[in-house]
């Protein structure tokens, strides 16, 4: 399975998971999970949909309107739904937390499902990004110390650029990674840690902004 492929898979799981969808609604979403430069065709999602099916994590389902639409000689729009396994392999994919998590074409997707997953994992995944992002500054810095006379003034530009853009995420880690740590340092952080199984965990403002169901409800 491609990496990207990989992505699609686990962005699909975590969207089906809050409601079953068809095809065009799913789409639409996938864009707003993946981002705008990681837009999603339909040669791509229905070929990975297909693969899902066949491996049993999403079923079909025709509920009563599209059985209507079929009756009016409509074309019918089939609708996606995770199944029991689909659930338990989505949970498996929350839970980890391995250097692929933080890896530029992932974290975004992990991130965007930071809402359901477990603080400590969370904590694994942004630490790590902002490991990898630090070393890749002290990278850059040491290549453009060591060949900033050989670059033109376009070139140089385009690197003082990418520097930046590396050391505003960063920031932004080390605000995420301090707010964490204080939602975790709180009673009612602690009392949500330790919910039985059929409690609905409590959501920290932070995990609140990360959820992509609050943000295209």
């Amino acid at each position: 399975m491609s990496r990207r492929g990989g992505v699609l898979e686990f962005a699909t799981l975590g969207l089906l998971h809050d409601t079953p969808m068809h095809g065009y609604e799913l789409r639409k979403r996938l864009n707003t999970v993946l981002g705008p430069f990681r837009a999603i065709a339909y040669g791509t999602l229905y070929p990975c949909l297909k693969s899902l099916l066949e491996r049993g994590w999403i079923t079909e389902e025709e509920p009563e309107q599209v059985a209507a639409a079929l009756a009016g000689g409509k074309r019918a729009r089939i609708v996606y739904k995770l199944t029991a396994q689909g659930k338990e392999h989505f949970q498996e994919l929350l839970s980890e937390s391995g250097s692929t998590t933080w890896e530029d074409e992932n974290f975004g997707v992990h991130f965007a499902f930071f809402g359901r997953t477990d603080r400590e994992v969370r904590m694994r995944i942004l630490e790590g990004r902002r490991s990898k992002l630090e070393e890749r500054l002290e990278r850059v810095r040491n290549s453009l110390s060591s060949t900033r006379e050989r670059l033109d003034g376009y070139t140089l530009e385009l690197q003082r650029h990418g520097l930046e853009s590396v050391e505003r995420e960063v920031r932004w880690l080390n605000e995420l990674i301090t707010a964490e740590r204080v939602a975790g340092e709180t009673p009612e952080a602690d009392g949500a840690d330790d919910t039985d199984a059929g409690d609905e965990p409590r959501q920290t403002k932070q995990d609140a902004a990360s959820d992509p169901s609050a943000a295209t409800s």
